[in-house]
Parts: C-alpha cells; sequence; structure tokens
C-alpha cells in the first residue's frame, strides 16, 4: 500500500469526519426550531444583513444555486422568507426575512454557546482552527 493513499493520511478525513460531528451536534437545538443545519446557515447570513441577492448568498455560504433555489423555495414555502426580484435588475433575486424568520433568531440565540461547549478546544485552538479553516478556504477561493 501506498502511504500516501492510507485514510489516517488524508488532511481531508478528520476534516469531513469533524464537520459532520459537529454538524450533528446542532441537531437537538434545530429540532424545537423545526429547521435544518443549511436553513440555519441561511439565517445566519440574512440575520446579519436583509434583503439579499441570491448570488451574494450563494458566494457567502459556498454553495451553487442548484443547492440554494430548493432549499430557498422551501423556506419561502414555510414563511421565514420572501425572493422578489430586484427592480433594479431582474436577474437579480432578492432573500428577505419575514417577521417569523426574523423571531427565529431570538429563540437561536444560545445555540453557538450550546454547540461549542460540547467541543473538547479552548478558545484558543478554537480561534487558531477557525482561522486556519478559513485560511484554507480563502487560498482555493484565489484559484
Amino acid at each position: 500500500m501506498h502511504e500516501q493513499l492510507r485514510l489516517k493520511n488524508q488532511l481531508c478525513f478528520p476534516l469531513y469526519a469533524c464537520a459532520r460531528k459537529i454538524t450533528g451536534l446542532y441537531s437537538p437545538y434545530f429540532k424545537p426550531l423545526g429547521i435544518t443545519y443549511t436553513q440555519y446557515l441561511v439565517f445566519l447570513v440574512l440575520w446579519e444583513k436583509d434583503h439579499v441577492p441570491v448570488k451574494e448568498l450563494s458566494e457567502a455560504l459556498y454553495l451553487d444555486s442548484g443547492t440554494l433555489t430548493p432549499l430557498l423555495k422551501k423556506m419561502e414555502q414555510e414563511g421565514y422568507i420572501t425572493r422578489t426580484r430586484s427592480k433594479e435588475d431582474e436577474r437579480s433575486v432578492l432573500i428577505s426575512l419575514t417577521e417569523k424568520g426574523r423571531a427565529l433568531e431570538e429563540k437561536a440565540l444560545q445555540i453557538p454557546k450550546c454547540v461549542s461547549a460540547c467541543i473538547n478546544l479552548s478558545e484558543t485552538e478554537a480561534r487558531q482552527l477557525y482561522e486556519l479553516l478559513y485560511k484554507a478556504m480563502a487560498s482555493e477561493a484565489a484559484k
């Protein structure tokens, strides 16, 4: 066996496994809210800046429109967001929170704290990991 093909030598594997584990930690907090992890990510963007073009949302979340569009349609059907064509550019669709979507923010306030309490990293280690992951993401985006 080639050493470079061993699972233990793949950077992608611990990233993948850790992402799945951490994402799973969120599930008990999302269940009472009736949302998914991906919907939560959309809410995080919209709570920070409402009335966002789909393109901007797609770039912020590193999701293509094929993944994002069905998710946004479902969120609209559930009454969390509205999708409207931009008056300046009809090709652009703006995503806006409804009152129901805004109200969810208060209910989600404790989620980050609860999840981080389940992860065995100090604040310094968590910050270092965060910075390294964003550095890796940025190097890919620069290509």
